[in-house]
């Protein structure tokens, strides 16, 4: 694979999970570490925050790997490192959208938010897991 367009991937990557975790650092009123492990109460009118981590993860795989379906099988994978790019930016939008509308509607689930911020960064394409992804893309 061109090593060119993979650190290319890679900047926007960090660039994105450095942004909502530098926003989760200004916009979080913690006092302390342990208060972000502190859960409030969930009840019906807060219920959807519940739920958002959840959803943008579903919808973001979902997405994900409906678009690599699209891709060319004929083509070699670095003729889609494209398409790739595109469907890994659409995956990594909605995850880091879901934890900003968290952090803005309800600032005490932080941990909701923490938790897709730790996924999005787990995301971290490399060589080896773009070319995973590519290869896998009929299942």
């Amino acid at each position: 694979m061109k090593e060119q367009q993979i650190k290319i991937i890679q900047i926007i990557h960090i660039a994105l999970t450095l942004g909502v975790t530098i926003a989760y650092f200004f916009l979080s009123d913690l006092t302390s570490f342990n208060d972000l492990f502190i859960l409030p109460e969930i009840d019906l009118n807060s219920i959807y925050i519940a739920i958002t981590p959840i959803s943008a993860y579903i919808l973001s795989n979902i997405i994900f790997k409906s678009m690599l379906r699209k891709f060319d099988k004929k083509l070699r994978i670095e003729a889609n490192l494209g398409a790739y790019q595109t469907a890994s930016l659409i995956r990594w939008v909605i995850l880091e959208g879901a934890a900003f509308f968290i952090i803005i509607s309800k600032p005490e689930f932080i941990l909701f938010g923490a938790m897709l911020i730790i996924y999005l960064a787990l995301l971290r394409p490399s060589e080896r897991t773009i070319a995973q992804d590519l290869k896998d893309r009929t299942e």
